[in-house]
């Protein structure tokens, strides 16, 4: 996060070398796209090319000598090897992606369709610089074929009479030809799958939706204010309503006490003073055995008699429009509540977006 703002980042492994001399070891590279890189230290993409020539870092482990070259560049059926200038471009390349820029594999496409729509040595060269420009280690998956992985770019870019590569085949013609023909057909076949798509996403939103609404949890120590606003979405907000045949002051106070096994506990709970009062007095209390199964059923049921019986409040719900809503705090487990890890599964936010949904089907219903 800078400044409030969050700054999307990718990572991978690296080695760095020991500043006591004993070797090299691995760490993580983290690239953010604003340009950032941090491995240990921060340094940008120059930085990184002076470290890999240096030696500080290395992009595969020193003390294993690398592969020997294939006996075929033709026949091969596995990547150029990994540098230290090829990794450079695709850590480039990754800035170029987290920051919602084309990339060089994409860059490559572009000049595929341009050469395709006018296939002359001008577009044939430009074509040449672009598929150059994508990291050596990677121009293989450039297409996205595991088959004919890159050759027939390969092929396009070889002069006629040329050895492909210099051990493989003579490019003629037929085999430029070939090329393009396998182009126009990878070509159809996206035009294909995106009118297909087209059909089965008809009805996906065209516009953006609204940002995310974040409820936090909210402490009112002279009294909630008169006016309903966004903090009515909370479940210890005091709005009585009725449910399975009985009276609530709040969610909070319905939700613990239908989880209560003991009907003299579910009596408590259900006049506790303060919605927070009834949470712990519910916590305390022994639970109904079926209750991880029926809990999510229950609250559902209770957020759905809250804002029926009090049109005020689901208007407030109403216009937050289909705004992701994120119900963080500290009181609730991270079933409930929205956590910055894999623990929060923001049950209530969702929950409360689909009770949401359900008023606004009823409105239209009416109307």
């Amino acid at each position: 996060m800078v400044d409030g703002e969050r700054i999307d980042g990718v990572w991978c492994h690296i080695w760095r070398r020991d500043q006591m001399g004993r070797g090299y070891y691995l760490d993580d590279l983290t690239v953010f796209a604003d340009g950032l890189i941090t491995c240990g230290e921060r340094t940008d993409l120059d930085g990184l090319a002076k470290k890999l020539e240096t030696g500080r870092w290395a992009v595969t482990d020193p003390e294993i000598p690398p592969p020997p070259a294939p006996p075929s560049k033709w026949e091969a059926r596995y990547s150029e090897p990994l540098t230290p200038e090829s990794f450079v471009l695709e850590v480039g390349d990754r800035i170029e992606e987290l920051s919602g820029r084309p990339t060089a594999g994409q860059r490559c496409w572009v000049a595929i369709r341009q050469y395709e729509q006018q296939p002359t040595e001008p577009t044939r060269e430009l074509l040449r610089a672009a598929y150059l420009a994508v990291p050596a280690h990677l121009r293989v998956y450039v297409l996205g074929d595991m088959d004919l992985q890159d050759r027939p770019l390969r092929i396009l870019l070889t002069d006629f009479g040329e050895a492909v590569d210099g051990d493989g085949p003579v490019a003629t013609a037929e085999m430029h030809q070939g090329a393009l023909d396998y182009f126009a057909r990878v070509s159809k076949a996206v035009q294909d799958e995106q009118e297909r798509q087209a059909v089965r996403y008809a009805d996906d939103p065209a516009e953006r939706g609204r940002p995310a609404l974040v409820s936090h949890a909210t402490v009112y120590p002279q009294g909630w204010p008169d006016e309903p606003g966004l903090f009515m979405l909370r479940n210890d907000y005091p709005a009585p309503f009725e449910f399975a045949g009985g009276a609530y002051a709040s969610v909070q106070h319905g939700y613990w006490a239908l989880s209560a096994a003991d009907a003299s506990d579910r009596s408590r709970i259900r006049d506790a003073a303060s919605g927070s009062e009834a949470h712990e007095l519910g916590g305390r209390a022994a639970r109904r055995s079926d209750w991880p199964e029926v809990r999510l059923a229950v609250m559902a049921g209770l957020l759905r008699a809250k804002f029926t019986q009090h049109p005020e409040l689901a208007q407030v719900l109403l216009s937050t429009g289909d705004a992701r809503i994120s119900y963080t705090g500290f009181e609730d487990s991270p079933f409930w509540r929205d956590v910055p890890d894999d623990r929060g599964r923001n049950w209530m936010g969702r929950l409360l977006e689909l009770t949401r949904s359900e008023l606004l089907a009823q409105q239209l219903l009416l109307t």
